[in-house]
């Protein structure tokens, strides 16, 4: 396999669950599987995560498991007929009152807050913005709207009001039961949907830790960026997060597409400068659902996520319900590849103006500097909590990172973390018995051959959190 710095986030799905499929994906390179809460039971996702823990066994690596919360329904009831189609200029109402099923004039609604949160004049997208509504009136709890770009609308289609502006709460009573769900198969990450502020990952930081607790585990959290209020709150949601993803879809229904790339690169570069992990998601390889190749403008699309800096990049539909889940992942992993060989490492200009407060910080950037002016092949970072591989792995560089932990949930965390490979290894309390560990390792695989410059990060005492003190330079025996 070809080495990788950029991870693949693969959504696990119908298409992608049988056992041998899902362990080629992930030989093939998938690091982080993500269960969608908005579809199953409780019980196919503890199913699912077992799955996905015996696929990476068999396949000798670590993934990390995201567990991505639905968020409030936001979408329209459903149609006696499955359907309707809507054509310009007609009226259509969105009753939040109505139980019977919809038709041409009028549909119920999950969200039942709309009538509150529009008024005449706004704009309303449905179904990913294909169909445009305009609010002509609000009577009660009917929305009264003309249709201004028509289509077909199907039972429980996505409503998005252009600008933001919806009050749904970023956690509904199900996801809190979702969390439960999640921690009790230790999954990972959680993805938080729709979240407009720091408060909302607040108190979804609080729930995991809580359902957590008694199994001693506390995920990382990652702020699905999806509403155009959360834009002006960005600084104060990634510090309240472990993470954000890029979730383009809604995004670009909210906030229009031409805004979005700009948007992706904002939120790359925020990421990187605060210490966070940043995914990039949605119809990055769309085409390969039903084509066993992607076309030029996804290639370019993934690329340039990479080249922006993004951690992951993420499939969803075409690893959950395409043809070609596997052939996906491998064009996925070739085309990071490809686009990482190509990018420009600028870490003198990344230290200038720079100050480290933090002793452990500043051994992580010392051994970056170091390693890449003397052209190392490795660096190793001793690390419990993963802290300085993630320090290390907000700076682009071309030599591997290789983060040796005696922790099982640091290393699936890790797994996420760009240019850094997790290593669960026993190491002892003596020091120059676990630098000799690591380097017998870095030699068996071949990653340092006998005269080859690596760099070693550590601390004394050994296996202190946050105690890393020491960079070594070694010559491999």
């Amino acid at each position: 396999m070809i080495y990788r710095a950029t991870k693949i986030v693969a959504t696990l799905g119908p298409a992608s669950s049988d056992p041998a499929l899902l362990e080629e994906m992930i030989r093939a390179g998938v690091n982080v599987v993500r269960l969608n809460f908005s579809h199953g039971k409780a019980q196919d996702h503890i199913d699912r995560a077992r799955l996905v823990r015996e696929a990476g066994q068999r396949a000798g690596r670590e993934v990390a498991i995201m567990a991505d919360l639905q968020g409030p329904k936001i979408r329209v009831g459903k149609f006696a007929e499955g359907k309707v189609m809507l054509v310009n200029g007609a009226k259509f109402v969105l009753d939040a009152e109505r139980t019977e099923p919809g038709n041409l004039d009028a549909v119920g609604l999950d969200y039942k807050e709309l009538p509150r949160d529009v008024k005449p004049g706004d704009t309303l997208l449905l179904n990913d913005g294909l169909i445009v509504l305009e609010v002509e009136a609000v009577r009660g709890e009917q929305v009264h709207t003309v249709v201004k770009i028509g289509g077909e609308l199907s039972n429980n289609k996505g409503i998005n009001k252009q600008g933001g502006g919806l009050t749904a709460p970023a956690l509904t009573a199900k996801d809190m039961e979702d969390i439960k769900t999640a921690m009790s198969f230790q999954a990972d990450y959680v993805a938080v949907s729709f979240p407009k502020n720091a408060t909302d990952m607040e108190m979804a930081r609080q729930l995991a830790n809580v359902a957590g607790a008694e199994y001693k585990h506390k995920p990382g959290l990652i702020a699905k960026i999806e509403r155009a209020e959360a834009i002006p709150h960005l600084e104060a949601i990634l510090r309240a997060s472990d993470g954000i993803m890029v979730a383009r879809g809604d995004l670009a229904v909210e906030v229009g597409n031409a805004a979005v790339p700009a948007l992706q690169k904002r939120m790359i570069h925020l990421a990187r400068e605060h210490d966070k992990v940043v995914i990039t998601a949605t119809q990055m390889m769309e085409s390969m659902i039903t084509n066993p190749v992607p076309t030029r403008a996804e290639v370019s699309d993934v690329a340039n996520a990479v080249l922006d800096g993004t951690d992951a990049v993420m499939l969803s539909a075409e690893t959950a319900a395409g043809k070609y889940p596997l052939e996906t992942v491998k064009e996925m992993a070739s085309i990071c590849a490809a686009a990482e060989g190509a990018e420009v490492i600028a870490l003198d200009a990344d230290f200038t103006g720079k100050t480290f407060h933090r002793i452990d910080q500043s051994i992580a950037m010392g051994a970056l500097f170091t390693a890449h002016h003397l052209g190392a092949k490795a660096i190793v970072a001793m690390t419990e909590s993963g802290s300085t591989a993630l320090w290390m792995s907000r700076h682009r560089i071309h030599i591997p990172i290789y983060a040796v932990t005696t922790q099982v949930v640091s290393q699936r965390k890790m797994a996420l973390y760009r240019n850094v490979r997790a290593l669960l290894m026993d190491t002892s309390h003596d020091r120059d018995t676990a630098l000799r560990q690591a380097e017998t390792y870095l030699k068996e695989r071949g990653i340092v051959q006998s005269g080859d410059v690596y760099a070693i990060t550590c601390g004394e005492p050994m296996g202190a959190p946050g105690g890393t003190n020491m960079l070594k330079i070694c010559r491999a025996a």
